[in-house]
Parts: C-alpha cells; structure tokens; sequence
C-alpha cells in the first residue's frame, strides 16, 4: 500500500518539531493536496531554569513551515507527562544498575502516547519524520520497516511503541535518504534545510546527560577497581554516570580503560585495561518479555534473526533459543558493551521487518 493509498480520506495530524525532517513530511504532505493539522510538542525543562535549550529556534521553524503551507500549528504542552514517565523510567533504570534508553520509551509515551491523549485521539493518523517504513502483509498486518538509510534508520528507536499506535503511524519520508530530504528542503527553500540534526537524548539538546543524572541522583563516590587484579585505580562519582563498554570519558590514567561490571551492592566500578578486552564482549545473553510491534501477525520469533542493541548502522546475525519468559540471543560474532537494560532490537535476518524489541536481563 502506498502512502497516497494509506492517507485516503484520512484525517492527518503532522508532529512538527522544527528540523528538516518534519519540514519536509509537512511538504510531501502539502503536495498530495493536503493541509494537516500540525503539533509542535512541548517536553523542555521548566522555563525558569536556564539549561540551554533550542526550543526556541525550533517553534520559529516549525511555525514558519505550518505558515508556508495553510497548515494550523498548535503547541501541545507534555512536559509534565515527559517528566513524570519518560524521567521517572530513566532514573529508575539507571539507580538500578541498568542502562536505559529514554529515547526508545518518549516514543511510546509521549510522541505517540500523552499526544494521543491531548490530541491525537481526533487522527486516524500521525505523521512525523522518522526514518522508517510500514508495510502491510497479506492478511492485512501493519509491520515496521526499516529505512534504506541504514545510518539514519529509527526503527530501532520505535521499537517499543504498542500496535495500536503503530497502525495509526505515518513515516512520508522514511522511504528517503537522508541527503534526499535535505536536498527536497534546499529546493524548496525551506528555513530547516541547514539545521543541523539534533543530538542527544530526546529533548535534552545539549543539555549534558550527565548534568542531567546529576540533577535528580546527585552523586555517589566509590572505588573503581581494575578487574583482573582488584586493584584499585581511582574513584568514581556515581555508578548511574557509566555503562558496560564505556572506553571515553572515564579519566584515569595508564589507561585505555573500559568499564565491565557495576557492583551496585557495593558500589564499586569494575574497569579493564588494555584495548578492546574480551571482558567487555559477549556472543550469548538473555532477553525476556519480548514486546511485540505485531502481535495480530503472531508472537512466534523465527529461529534465524539480525538484532541491535545501540544505534548504529550494523545488524547482526544470531540466532534465538526459547526459553521460560524469554529467548537466548547467540550472536555470529562477540558484541562490544552488552549491558542489562539495553534494548535489544529484533528483526527478520534480511533486517528488512522489525518483530518488536525486550531488554536486555543478562
């Protein structure tokens, strides 16, 4: 089914964040002849605080492309609900030992969750500008696809959000990529055509991540320890500031240095040294609870499947042993930083259906 196909007679609501990715859906969108609701979400910090936030050059932008095409824009407030979720599931994960991905559960919660709720509920479909693909199968099933841009693909970004919120999913530039869109927003003159993309996690901008840990745990000394010999090297100032594969930013000397274990029981951080150990590698660990993007399609996982667990361009081959509550991932080849609480993202082993994602336990 083709977009002009899905959009037929279809009441459309456009997520316009001000970059040049929602720009240019607002445009294919006001090229097929339509004029979409346009929401410009609000998730910053409190306005009386004074993180460095771009918020404001992003409503000038979303403001002037609604303009341009007869489009209604309205700023839909969910900072409370950002804050409240999103923030809560952050530092919960992370004062547990676990490493989270916040941008991964804003997606389910508030792009296509708190928004439902204020507004969305009045769409049949929301579009924003993920790279990404849906595609229908034979019995009429809606599965998320991945982008023919591997560097920019979101599926794995997407990959928690419920099925109910999948089919309502719109992606018009996913089949794009990304020097595609930037060149349709050069031709079209678009005041986001040289944004730069944003970084960081969600909203944050550039607000540092760990500024941002430290606003709600503070901080926690403890001893970091080298893990072949015990021997202490130096002090860390919260276990919730590293992740397992970490090798930046660490700050002792004799280094390289990768983190490999977090004792939260004692807080102790376990360091390795030398370049690229074999303690920071895994080829075998557990996932349980698997969420399913299409349940209706069945919640069978075939035996031969590629995964992520960051994102990054590579999909890698394994294969999957069912167990009580969950599977055995075996990777083809050893994976740099496995840590419990990531993400891991499953997919067909042409890499081609996204099946949905589960944390990572062990």
């Amino acid at each position: 089914m083709s977009i002009q196909q899905e959009i037929q007679d279809k009441r459309i609501a456009v997520l316009l964040s001000g970059g040049v990715d929602s720009s240019v859906v607002v445009y294919l969108l006001a090229s097929m002849g339509l004029h979409p609701d346009c929401y410009y979400i609000k998730i910053g910090p409190d306005e009386d605080e004074e993180w460095d936030c771009s918020s404001e050059e992003d409503m000038e932008m979303a403001t002037a492309v609604a303009h341009r095409y007869g489009c209604p824009l309205q700023v839909v407030d969910c900072h409370e609900e950002y804050w409240t979720q999103v923030t809560r599931y952050t530092m919960d994960k992370v004062r547990s030992g676990y490493t989270p991905n916040p941008d991964v559960m804003c997606n389910r919660l508030i792009k296509f969750g708190a928004f439902h709720e204020k507004c969305g509920h009045r769409y049949d479909l929301i579009a924003t500008g993920h790279y990404a693909r849906t595609e229908f199968d034979e019995c009429g099933n809606k599965w998320l696809v991945t982008s023919p841009d591997p560097v920019k693909d979101q599926t794995d970004f997407l990959a928690q959000i419920y099925d109910w919120q999948l089919a309502k999913a719109l992606f018009p530039i996913g089949h794009f990529m990304k020097d595609e869109v930037r060149q349709i927003a050069e031709r079209e003159h678009l005041a986001s055509a040289r944004r730069k993309d944003s970084q960081g996690i969600c909203f944050l901008g550039k607000i540092n991540y760990n500024d941002y840990l430290r606003r709600y745990l503070g901080e926690q000394p403890g001893d970091v320890l080298e893990w072949e010999t015990g021997r202490r090297i130096g002090q860390h100032r919260g276990l919730w500031f590293h992740t397992i594969g970490q090798r930046h930013g660490l700050g002792f000397g004799g280094g390289p240095w990768f983190v490999v274990r977090k004792d939260m029981a004692a807080n102790v951080l376990y360091v390795s040294h030398g370049y690229d150990p074999q303690t920071a590698y895994k080829s075998d660990f557990v996932i349980r609870d698997f969420h399913y993007l299409t349940p209706s399609a069945g919640t069978a996982l075939p035996t031969r499947i590629t995964f992520k667990i960051r994102h990054t361009p590579e999909y890698h081959p394994a294969t999957l042993e069912v167990i009580d509550g969950g599977y055995i991932v075996h990777s083809g080849h050893p994976i740099h930083g496995v840590a419990p609480g990531q993400f891991c993202v499953v997919y067909d082993s042409d890499h081609h259906r996204c099946f949905g994602s589960a944390e990572i336990s062990v």
